[in-house]
């Protein structure tokens, strides 16, 4: 077939992304829809009309994802894609939301051209893909693939809420978070679209990232416990502060970070002071952070260390420091054959690309242990995500909806996805 005549309708695809970014928390910052929330309810139904709309018959798995499904002509093992919809808090209207609605819009055209896949075709708006306090990123994903284990509902964050818990006032059965999905079954390989989150495709002038791999993650949720004493009675050489402990330890997460390899990066992002008075030494800190890299040998020696140095630190404020530890995910490198035919559909389009790692992390990071797995990137204007300022040009979210059209149609044309051939990275 032409893959030219798959090209999506911009303004159709255009319209929706800014209906959809509407369906917000109106109290916060930005496009803010966090899992769990009133919005990301009326946006998961909404999106449930627009896949039927395309003519997907659309189920809601035991995990909590959304899934669409197209009938292929031989039907088997089928082809997935998709991204999510939640968003961080004070975040932006494109991430995630291209890989969702640019799926239905290849579903439209794929019906529209009267095209039909040798596969069956899955699209699927996966649960909770951004960080919740509770168990980390990409809820549904690892919910989907067995990875989400009983431990991980009885998580706790720093809000003091259990995961199972906030799952069941969500109207989703914790049981069903643990159980067999379509994705524990035989897949034909699985390709997200996505944006950028950085600038090097922009800087680089490039229309597409071609990704080789996903970073891995390492995050803790460390709590110090300290004393807490009147402020203008306790002495300073006779406190133990957990504030103090924790923001020693804030320093020693950067320093861990900035001497690791380039790739390497440390962030704290929560913090939560108890009881939180001014005139109140702090008698109990909650700090949550995460390392992320491409280099899994420094990764692998992060908790090591930064245990360590924790522990050290705290002692010396007479402050006891407990952490807990959530790995994400390891490095997850892309499928080189998928690399391969989306380099291949690109290069058919005349579209300029470059192979690159992804410095976040992706439901594509737990469907690769499933199946053969990959990724495509857009640019995302000045590197910026996760902030109401992310912003992808229309043009430029119609380039990755086509290349995720010819891509996915490649994917189907070919008995196997496999290992066969080295990647484009």
């Amino acid at each position: 077939m032409n893959v030219e005549l798959l090209e999506p309708d911009r303004e159709r695809l255009w319209s929706e992304l800014h209906d959809l970014a509407r369906l917000c928390e109106p109290d916060s910052e930005g496009w803010t829809r966090r899992v769990f929330s009133e919005p990301y309810r009326a946006a998961r139904d909404w999106v449930r009309g627009r896949m039927r709309d395309a003519g997907l018959s659309v189920t809601t798995d035991p995990a909590g994802n959304i899934v669409g499904r197209l009938p292929g002509r031989h039907g088997g093992a089928p082809l997935v894609t998709g991204s999510h919809t939640d968003t961080v808090e004070g975040g932006g209207r494109f991430d995630g939301v291209v890989g969702v609605l640019g799926a239905i819009e290849v579903v439209r055209r794929l019906r529209e051209t009267g095209t039909r896949l040798d596969h069956d075709l899955l699209v699927v708006d996966f649960l909770g893909e951004e960080v919740n306090p509770y168990s980390g990123s990409c809820l549904g994903s690892q919910a989907a693939t067995g990875v989400l284990t009983a431990d991980d509902l009885d998580r706790t964050g720093v809000d003091g809420k259990r995961l199972g818990d906030v799952a069941t006032a969500f109207g989703l059965d914790p049981n069903g978070l643990l159980a067999p999905t379509w994705a524990t079954e035989p897949l034909h390989g699985y390709l997200e679209l996505h944006i950028e989150q950085g600038p090097m495709l922009e800087r680089r002038g490039m229309d597409i990232g071609v990704v080789t791999a996903i970073v891995g993650i390492e995050r803790f949720l460390a709590t110090f416990i300290g004393r807490a004493d009147h402020a203008g009675t306790r002495r300073m050489g006779d406190r133990r502060d957990a504030l103090v402990a924790a923001a020693k330890s804030v320093l020693a997460v950067e320093r861990e970070g900035c001497a690791g390899p380039e790739s390497a990066v440390a962030t704290c992002g929560a913090l939560r002071i108890e009881p939180g008075a001014e005139n109140v030494v702090p008698g109990r800190t909650l700090l949550a952070a995460e390392f992320r890299s491409e280099d899994q040998t420094w990764l692998s020696g992060v908790r090591r260390r930064v245990v360590d140095e924790i522990a050290r630190l705290s002692a010396e404020n007479g402050v006891e420091a407990l952490i807990e530890w959530s790995a994400d995910n390891p490095v997850v490198p892309t499928n080189p054959s998928v690399q391969n035919l989306t380099a291949g559909a690109a290069d058919e389009l005349g579209l300029s690309w470059e192979a690159m790692p992804s410095g976040a992390g992706h439901d594509a990071a737990h469907l690769a242990a499933r199946c053969p797995a990959g990724m495509i990137f857009v640019p995302s204007r000045d590197g910026r995500s996760h902030c109401p300022d992310e912003w992808t040009d229309a043009a430029q979210v119609a380039t990755g909806v086509h290349l995720l059209a010819a891509s996915l149609l490649r994917m189907d044309q070919q008995a196997t996805v496999d290992n066969e051939f080295g990647g484009v990275g």
